[in-house]
């Protein structure tokens, strides 16, 4: 007997809404809007990038929360996706926690996507101090709070 899978009705029901996707454009020195919240908390359940054009000087790069209320808080500690090149097509995912600093970016196969990260009303924001490349990032969610919503920026 077969059995035909909806893709997408599986993906919801496992990962919820999404996904949300925002590409950075050319990186440079500068903060990038990736991701609204909008209406209350909603939980992450998975955030990953895909580097679109090759990325070849050192680039100090993270990604961070920046709430309508609160301190801004990072997502992962800065780390250089650049001086030893991250070619185009490289999914980033994040490395384990550690007590004395938050998770690093890395190519996917030795990291995780970030899962299960509970994010309140304002931004996910991408800061860059490198001048070439380019990423999309995705991201899946589900409300915590009725009505609370994320959205490409």
């Amino acid at each position: 007997m077969t059995v035909v899978s909806d893709g997408a009705a599986f993906r919801k029901a496992v990962l919820g809404n999404g996904p949300a996707s925002k590409g950075t454009g050319t990186l440079a020195a500068t903060t990038v809007d990736l991701f609204i919240i909008a209406g209350g908390e909603v939980l992450i359940t998975a955030l990953w990038g895909k580097v679109t054009t090759a990325i070849t000087v050192a680039n100090s790069y993270k990604l961070q929360v920046a709430p309508t209320t609160g301190a801004t808080q990072d997502l992962c500690a800065a780390t250089d996706i650049g001086t030893t090149d991250t070619v185009a097509g490289t999914l980033l995912s994040f490395g384990l926690d550690t007590t004395t600093a938050p998770r690093k970016l890395m190519s996917i196969g030795y990291g995780q996507a970030l899962v299960n990260v509970p994010i309140t009303i304002g931004k996910i924001q991408s800061v860059s101090a490198g001048t070439d490349g380019a990423i999309t990032w995705y991201c899946t969610w589900v409300p915590l709070i009725e009505g609370a919503t994320l959205v490409a920026a």
